[in-house]
């Protein structure tokens, strides 16, 4: 972007369900749910393609918005509460709804370029914020879910949210998205079951529940923040690109794998989903970006020191007892693979990523809360040092199929990410079975790792 947009706020206005829809209610945090307690908000924006003005929208179709927001509200009614954490060390953090709460939907107005925020090419990441709505603490309550709706005159239009992941994860988000956007286009609710809140169906037969309420405890009495520590991240200088990987990449970065794992007579890989082939590739150019731009007195560098792969991993076909898709909560595992940077930067990178990658994923297939204890410390450490990796996201949900009644989204953008130096994940909106990646890295880092990925195509060829 040549030159920084200006956003000009139109409206501050809270949104609540119908009056008398949705009683009073607690809903106590599962041990799926506390490790979240240590991460920012969710910064999801969707863009959408609008050819009308900025008074066509607020008349005709920012009532509508708000009406079916409401009306989904009514059912997914936590996301309306706050989070409320004691400082009694023995109550459980819980999600409190009372009548009257509501959400914070704002109105903004931009004169920015909508076709380069919705590019995959580089774009400065300070340019984003202005899209991405605040959720302000206000005397210890933490609050769930708030909106903000921008205008593009004549171009499009961004429905940017945050949500704590603590209250949902990907899966009871896009549920609460669908049925928002399914009564905005259509006046009805398009899902396939109303959110079930019944928290007996997640059990805890390991006492997770106490090993990491011990965890949040230690963390909380050496820092004011709970929600969202925060990694000290330059954002000056980031830029955020989109990066496409093609089923027909997947099947060139499995053919690859393959050959090689034949050539040297070693075997190959026992998982080689898309998700692994994509996450082993990215990898692999990360490894190898982080490599070619550090300084030579960086330590963290060392070849033989290990680097951790960290991913989300869903539940509900992990267990042997049924979890319903529905539910509303968190259902998700950690895994974290292992491998050296030296051993990922070497000829055969990408096949020791998958190794270790796929291993791991069925690991967690077998037993979803292998090393579960550990989560919340392994994490913090995936946090402490850059040369991590961290993915957020899933390529299983179908996010570009959001539809309020304009089409399908232009682009979707996770703007968490920066500060947190994840990787985002989710299906490709112009390519069947392809996955996009969204990234934000220093402008230098960036234009390597551009340049290894579109090398590292071509080399697989």
């Amino acid at each position: 972007m040549e030159k920084s947009s200006i956003t000009k706020v139109l409206e501050l206005c809270k949104v609540s369900p119908p009056p008398n829809s949705s009683p009073p209610t607690t809903l106590p945090l599962t041990f799926f749910d506390i490790p979240w307690l240590f991460f920012s908000p969710c910064q999801p924006l969707f863009f959408y393609e609008y050819s009308h003005s900025t008074s066509h929208f607020i008349s005709s179709t920012l009532p509508n918005l708000k009406l079916s927001l409401s009306l989904a509200l009514k059912h997914f009614f936590p996301f309306l509460g706050n989070l409320v954490v004691s400082s009694n060390d023995s109550n459980m953090p819980k999600i409190v709804y009372n009548e009257g709460d509501c959400v914070s939907f704002s109105v903004a107005e931009s004169n920015g370029d909508f076709r380069c925020f919705t590019s995959n090419h580089g774009r400065e990441v300070h340019e984003f914020y202005p899209l991405v709505p605040e959720l302000a603490t206000s005397g210890g309550a933490i609050p769930l879910l708030a909106v903000k709706v921008t205008i593009f005159p004549h171009m499009g239009i961004c429905i940017g949210l945050a949500y704590h992941h603590v209250a949902a994860d990907g899966r009871t988000f896009n549920n609460f998205i669908k049925a928002w956007s399914s009564l905005c286009a259509n006046s009805c609710f398009l899902i396939n079951s109303l959110p079930s809140f019944d928290r007996s169906v997640i059990k805890d037969s390991h006492g997770l529940e106490e090993i990491f309420l011990e965890e949040l405890w230690k963390i909380k009495s050496s820092q004011e923040m709970i929600i969202g520590t925060e990694t000290n991240v330059d954002l000056s200088n980031m830029v955020r690109s989109t990066f496409v990987v093609s089923s027909l990449d997947m099947e060139r970065i499995k053919k690859w794998v393959i050959g090689q794992c034949k050539k040297k007579s070693q075997p190959q890989p026992i998982h080689l989903s898309p998700y692994v082939l994509t996450c082993s590739f990215i990898w692999v150019c990360l490894v190898k970006t982080q490599t070619q731009t550090s300084q030579p007195e960086n330590h963290h560098y060392s070849d033989d020191e290990p680097n951790y792969f960290g991913f989300i991993a869903g539940g509900l076909t992990r267990f042997d007892y049924p979890v319903p898709t529905s539910y509303f909560g968190n259902c998700v595992g950690f895994g974290r693979s292992i491998a050296t940077r030296g051993e990922l930067k070497g000829e055969d990178g990408i096949i020791v990523a998958a190794n270790v990658i796929g291993n791991m994923i069925k690991k967690l297939d077998k037993e979803m809360l292998f090393e579960a204890e550990r989560w919340i410390w392994d994490w913090k450490k995936m946090f402490e040092l850059e040369v991590h990796v961290m993915i957020f996201g899933s390529p299983k949900l179908d996010f570009y199929e959001t539809d309020f009644g304009w089409g399908r989204p232009k682009k979707i953008e996770e703007i968490s990410i920066d500060r947190s130096r994840a990787i985002s994940l989710t299906e490709s909106r112009d390519f069947k079975g392809g996955i996009e990646v969204g990234i934000a890295l220093p402008k230098n880092q960036m234009e390597v790792f551009s340049s290894l990925f579109i090398e590292g195509l071509q080399i697989l060829q």
